[in-house]
């Protein structure tokens, strides 16, 4: 543990080091999205996915490890007893930092699929980072905007099948796709201008795992509903990370499941939409009082805390 240090000293190096890691296995997965562009096989795909996946968990365990070493940190990991490596998963979480990013990753690493992230369609021809995703099999999503449908009513439905077809070479490999909800990270700021109804969260937004589950739903196993919470970094938690400051990482996971309730034309049947809409919005009012209450339990020692079999190390 490198925390005893100045946070002037461990800030450069961090950085460097998270900086590296980055670079290092973007280098390697680069190679393997023009691979795939070369070899249009279906089992030379295969082959160079499943490099693709050990490349993300490369960059995930070196991650992990200079998180805890620069800092020292005491996970607390609830929720996830029922969950395996050999399921598919839609993972939804708040956003409070980009370190929710690794954070997930670092949860993710032992326990289910790599996390895998819906992109525009247009970042595909972005280079490095479009072949990079392709490689690590991130799927693509192709939206059609209402006036655009209504001028060529035969793109209905067409983005949804362009998505399905992107998620098809998950058919036979589990996988685990995430959508941060909120859309943007929580600040108080961003709180106050969107009137958010919760204490400690942004609103939801239905849309994008609408999307997903109207696309690949019957694929999954289970939602994840993972709550997030950095309770003694309530500033930068990135810069705080960098710092060696980062001193508890929390994250609460919901297993909740794919049914008719949640897959649906959101964009299209009204009834759906708001019946899909009230069931996000009880998740994100569970959520917040998940988060409202273990900061009264951590501030009251007559409150009962999270027991120790309830509590996984990831160091």
């Amino acid at each position: 543990m490198l925390s005893f240090l100045p946070g002037f000293l461990l800030l450069p190096l961090s950085f460097s080091l998270f900086a590296l890691n980055l670079a290092f296995w973007g280098i390697l997965v680069t190679p393997l999205g023009l691979l795939k562009l070369l070899l249009p096989l279906p089992a030379a795909h295969k082959r160079i996915a499943a490099l693709g996946r050990r490349c993300y968990r490369g960059w995930t365990a070196v991650n992990t490890f200079l998180m805890n070493l620069f800092n020292q940190i005491d996970w607390q990991i609830s929720g996830q007893q029922h969950l395996d490596k050999d399921s598919w998963y839609l993972l939804i979480a708040n956003h409070k930092s980009w370190v929710d990013i690794p954070v997930v990753s670092t949860f993710a690493y032992p326990l289910i699929p790599e996390p895998k992230f819906f992109l525009k369609d247009q970042l595909k021809w972005i280079p490095f980072l479009g072949t990079g995703c392709w490689a690590l099999d991130m799927p693509y999503m192709k939206r059609y905007s209402a006036a655009k449908i209504a001028k060529k009513p035969h793109l209905k439905g067409k983005d949804i099948e362009t998505t399905r077809q992107s998620c098809a070479k998950f058919q036979y490999t589990p996988t685990t796709i995430i959508n941060f909800v909120e859309g943007s990270r929580c600040t108080a700021e961003k709180q106050r201008a969107k009137h958010s109804p919760f204490q400690h969260l942004l609103p939801p937004k239905a849309g994008g795992i609408a999307f997903t589950l109207a696309s690949m739903g019957e694929q999954f196993n289970a939602i994840l509903d993972i709550t997030l919470i950095y309770p003694e970094n309530q500033g930068h938690v990135a810069l705080d990370m960098l710092m060696g400051r980062l001193t508890k990482v929390v994250i609460h996971a919901d297993v909740l499941a794919v049914n008719h309730e949640v897959i649906g034309d959101y964009f299209n049947d009204a009834a759906f939409r708001e019946n899909f809409q009230q069931w996000l919005n009880q998740r994100w009012q569970l959520k917040d009082a998940y988060i409202s209450q273990y900061y009264q339990q951590q501030s009251s020692p007559l409150l009962v805390s999270p027991s120790h079999a309830e509590r996984e190390s990831f160091h």
